[in-house]
């Protein structure tokens, strides 16, 4: 099996790292990170239910069906300087594979592996109706969740438990340029996964960008108050993983290139922010019979303090 665990992970990750809070929420992406600040002294709130499906086309036949919601708090220490925690849990990780005797299913779930990052502000270009920013993310993933359940059979396939067992780091750059009717954001990020008892999830680098377009009210003018603001999304992730360390060597059906696209809608009011993607597969090159994601499916809200 290919890095599962990890990859869900980093993906509940990059999806929790979309905070955003300027006394009006904001849009942004629902897949990965924004550059706009969280103010100083302000905590934003956020929860993402994930739903995800992958499969090889391997003589395994390997099915993986995961639920996992990712619980997420920022705090605005400056101006410029934000830090975050994000706290996965695994409602279920469910694998479905052909062996010898058949086929089986293995399952597990409970709290994932915890991570701890902060963004700062290194460049702010603030113009009539619209701002240009680019911050740096630095982070630590602590191995917080399972790393050795069983079940029935034995102990679960490590790229299946909800933690890897070992100390991981991220880092990267994220850019956002916003005016009043649209927003485009881009990130770099690359994420190191330690090792554990021998193993090692593939190292993971991945190139996000994102467009959010206001599509209701279409214009402004005679819009009175704060009123509500629905917002058309279209983001596109191309993410790389190298393969699975084990022993000294490496697993052959691990790891590869996937670039998705991710549709989805945003509602928008003074505080809160509901929102939903759907990723889907454009293109892949898996190594061997690596899984590949057949769909995630995000939906959860945003709430300002």
């Amino acid at each position: 099996m290919r890095n599962n665990n990890q990859s869900i992970g980093l993906s509940l990750l990059v999806g929790a790292l979309v905070l955003t809070g300027v006394p009006l929420a904001q849009a942004a992406p629902n897949t990965f990170n924004t550059a706009l600040p969280v103010p100083q002294g302000e905590t934003i709130w956020r929860e993402q239910l994930v739903l995800r499906e992958r499969s090889d086309d391997g003589p395994m036949d390997r099915e993986v069906s995961v639920q996992a919601l990712g619980s997420v708090l920022g705090y605005g220490i400056t101006s410029k300087l934000a830090v975050f925690g994000v706290v996965p849990y695994f409602f279920n990780k469910e694998l479905d594979v052909t062996t010898p005797m058949g086929r089986i299913e293995r399952d597990t779930g409970g709290i994932g592996d915890v991570s701890l990052f902060g963004r700062y502000t290194a460049y702010q270009d603030d113009f009539t109706g619209g701002t240009f920013r680019v911050a740096p993310i630095f982070g630590l993933t602590a191995p917080t969740g399972d790393s050795d359940d069983r079940d029935r059979f034995g102990e679960l396939p490590r790229p299946l438990q909800v933690g890897d067992g070992a100390w991981d780091g991220f880092g990267g750059v994220v850019a956002t340029y916003q005016t009043l009717q649209y927003q485009m954001d881009a990130q770099l990020l690359y994420r190191e996964n330690g090792r554990h008892e021998g193993f090692a999830h593939g190292d993971e680098t991945r190139l996000d960008a994102s467009l959010q377009y206001r599509i209701w009210p279409l214009s402004l003018e005679g819009v009175s108050g704060t009123p509500g603001f629905t917002y058309a999304l279209l983001e596109s992730n191309l993410i790389h993983r190298e393969r699975n360390e084990i022993g000294s060597g490496t697993d052959a059906n691990s790891g590869g290139t996937q670039w998705l696209l991710a549709p989805g809608l945003q509602y928008i009011t003074r505080r809160w922010v509901v929102e939903g993607t759907v990723q889907l597969p454009v293109a892949e090159d898996p190594n061997g019979d690596a899984i590949q994601d057949d769909y995630i499916v995000r939906v959860g809200f945003r709430r300002n303090f």
